[in-house]
């Protein structure tokens, strides 16, 4: 029987990628969205339905952004944190922090192996990171496990255009604007083809939710797309 093959890259080659465009990631998001990605992290707050005091989880948090905007809503002392494997990121997530006058509580690790206690938080998010772990139905088992019954895992990704004139425009920018202005901003353009190529062939919609449900932890699972599907929301509450 031949051997599935796992859906997400090897985490060396990640590791590389992001160290390597640390430092101009937050601006390159900017550009390459044209700000809409602060419209989006907004939302992903919004639809979660978290509230104050609760406490949240934030995987793959990169330069903490997701953290920092759910914060407005969970207030400056709720007992939350981020988790990444890329110490350049959390070196500046750590810095905005500290800017802000916040904890600032983001820890190196791994999303295939939390460290962190079973039923730990209220909610586990994650933004643009699912498709950059080897294993994706693990680590959203792993999300789950660290919350509460009840709880829920939100999770926020690229996906494909649903709209059918806008799904031409946008594949000719992923094609050849992608690549070319990620390059130009960061320095490293084959950072910019590996999102434009992940994102294509990474399920969405209706099939990244019967990922979702292959955790077996995971119920009451509901999708939406944002800006005609070039990303996706994604929410389900823990058993």
């Amino acid at each position: 029987m031949k051997e599935k093959k796992p859906l997400g890259p090897e985490p060396g080659r990640i590791d590389r990628l992001f160290s390597s465009v640390a430092g101009r990631y937050d601006l390159a998001n900017t550009v390459l969205s044209f700000g809409i990605h602060h419209r989006w992290r907004k939302e992903m707050v919004r639809w979660s339905g978290a509230g104050p005091g609760e406490s949240l989880l934030d995987c793959a948090t990169g330069t903490g952004d997701v953290l920092f905007a759910f914060r407005r809503v969970l207030g400056r002392e709720s007992p939350s944190a981020g988790v990444d494997f890329c110490r350049p990121m959390l070196e500046i997530a750590r810095a905005k922090a500290a800017r802000k006058g916040l904890p600032p509580r983001f820890l190196q690790g791994d999303a295939l192996r939390l460290p962190f206690r079973d039923d730990a938080f209220d909610l586990a998010a994650i933004a643009f990171g699912i498709r950059n772990v080897k294993d994706p139905v693990a680590g959203l088992s792993e999300m789950a496990r660290v919350v509460r019954p009840g709880g829920k895992v939100v999770v926020l990704e690229f996906g494909q255009v649903v709209v059918p004139g806008f799904r031409r425009i946008y594949s000719w920018f992923s094609r050849v604007l992608l690549p070319r202005i990620g390059g130009l901003v960061t320095g490293r353009k084959e950072a910019y083809e590996y999102l434009r190529d992940s994102s294509r062939r990474f399920p969405c919609g209706e099939d990244f939710l019967a990922l979702m449900d292959r955790t077996g932890r995971l119920r009451d699972l509901t999708c939406k797309p944002l800006t005609g599907g070039i990303a996706w929301l994604y929410k389900g509450t823990v058993r």
